[in-house]
């Protein structure tokens, strides 16, 4: 049965079904094949896999996110990163690095992140005189950031299928989200220094970043509460979620004041869209994953891994090959729902702790956002670049090696999982 999913998904996935259909008619086709159990089943498992409250943190940081970003907490966010960050060799790249980090504090998603940024700071960069394939490969690679920083929507994701606590993953996620920062943030400035290209910024004035500091403040110090409030208990992660919308809708329309209805409906609109897209595919991908469960895939898988790969550290190096090569074609989300359960019991056999292998598989399947034949980031910011791929993609392998060190270091330095 398993054979079945997993052929009539691929093919599928050749015809461009989107991934979400794609799972659940495999999920049918293969109980269809077996022919003992009922196509009920399909649907069973998708609602079932509603009925969990973590999930609902997943609406509600989704629609935080949308009132931020699209507001003027998110422009002044955007004016602080840049003010920042120009006077720097390479600082106009350097501001889409640092953008994703602030804005990854209140969106979660990558894709969001590639989409905001890159419309405004895309045009920038190109009439400071930097290629449009650089700009979009810059912006592709840092809005994998996003995910990183709390709140992540692939970290909620791995932790309703791993049983992983959601709070310490974004504990964990902080360190990684910086390492890789600062790592783009030097290419960034080596870029630049190779293109000859010198920061043209007016001279500092403190006064003005402190202003711009303190208009950016309601966004910079969000993340800060909700990893405050997770360290401490003060709230689960689906109330903090709550929260956030009311911190947002409280500070647009009491400090910015420009919270309207038109933008209000909006933010509904487009938050309600995201969420129905993600929600589809994880019950697609619940469906699919029961079916792999039920023919015992992830328990025979670890017991042949674990008995032709006698080291923890090539059995490590096989899941990150593994999911390097799913990364590319498969979209985050589906990967994340379809892989966790496979590799959970793995990991646990080998004694690699489940919450590093969120890490490893976030970061990992990040990646893949930006690799092609699919690319959703590399894609967007190509698009807004006007770049074709080949010129991203030639521009990319510099950032590309050090998401690939930070990998490393992530997979086989379990000291840099800080579990709090």
């Amino acid at each position: 049965m398993s054979l079945a999913l997993i052929l009539s998904f691929t093919m599928l996935m050749v015809a461009v079904v989107p991934v979400a259909h794609a799972l659940v008619i495999a999920s049918g086709i293969a109980l269809l094949w077996d022919g003992t159990m009922p196509l009920m089943l399909v649907a069973q498992q998708m609602f079932q896999q509603t009925q969990s409250f973590p999930m609902l943190a997943l609406p509600f940081f989704i629609l935080a996110g949308t009132l931020i970003m699209e507001g003027k907490l998110g422009e002044e966010l955007l004016r602080f990163s840049g003010e920042i960050m120009q006077r720097l060799k390479g600082g106009a790249l350097s501001t889409t690095v640092v953008g994703s980090v602030v804005f990854g504090g209140v969106s979660g998603s990558a894709v969001a992140n590639a989409s905001a940024l890159g419309s405004v700071l895309i045009p920038w960069q190109k009439r400071q005189g930097y290629p449009a394939g650089l700009c979009a490969a810059n912006n592709a690679t840092s809005a994998v950031i996003d995910i990183l920083i709390p709140p992540s929507i692939p970290m909620i994701l791995y932790a309703v299928v791993s049983g992983v606590s959601i709070g310490d993953l974004f504990m964990a996620g902080v360190l990684p989200g910086i390492l890789m920062a600062g790592g783009f943030v030097a290419v960034c400035w080596w870029q630049a220094r190779r293109l000859n290209l010198a920061a043209e910024a007016p001279p500092l004035d403190l006064g003005r970043l402190l202003r711009l500091g303190l208009y950016a403040l309601p966004a910079l110090i969000l993340p800060v509460l909700i990893l405050v409030a997770l360290r401490f208990g003060f709230a689960t992660p689906t109330e903090i979620a709550v929260m956030a919308v009311l911190y947002a809708l409280v500070a647009s329309l009491a400090l910015y004041r420009d919270m309207t209805w038109a933008r209000f409906r909006k933010a509904m609109i487009d938050a309600g869209i995201a969420t129905g897209i993600v929600m589809m595919v994880i019950m697609g991908s619940a469906a699919a994953s029961w079916i792999l469960t039920y023919d015992e895939v992830p328990q025979r898988f670890a017991d042949w891994v674990s008995t032709t790969l006698h080291a923890p550290w090539l059995v490590i190096l096989a899941m990150n090959l593994i999911m390097l090569a799913i990364g590319g074609p498969l979209d985050l989300a589906p990967a994340i729902l379809l892989l966790a359960p496979i590799f959970v019991p793995l990991a646990q056999t080998i004694g690699l702790d489940t919450l590093q292998l969120g890490l490893i598989m976030v970061i990992n399947l990040g990646i893949g956002l930006y690799t092609p034949p699919v690319g959703t980031t590399l894609f967007i910011s190509s698009t807004i670049a006007g770049s074709s791929m080949a010129e991203t993609t030639r521009a990319l392998w510099p950032f590309f090696w050090v998401a690939i060190a930070l990998l490393a270091l992530i997979s086989y330095v379990p000291a840099l999982t800080i579990r709090f």
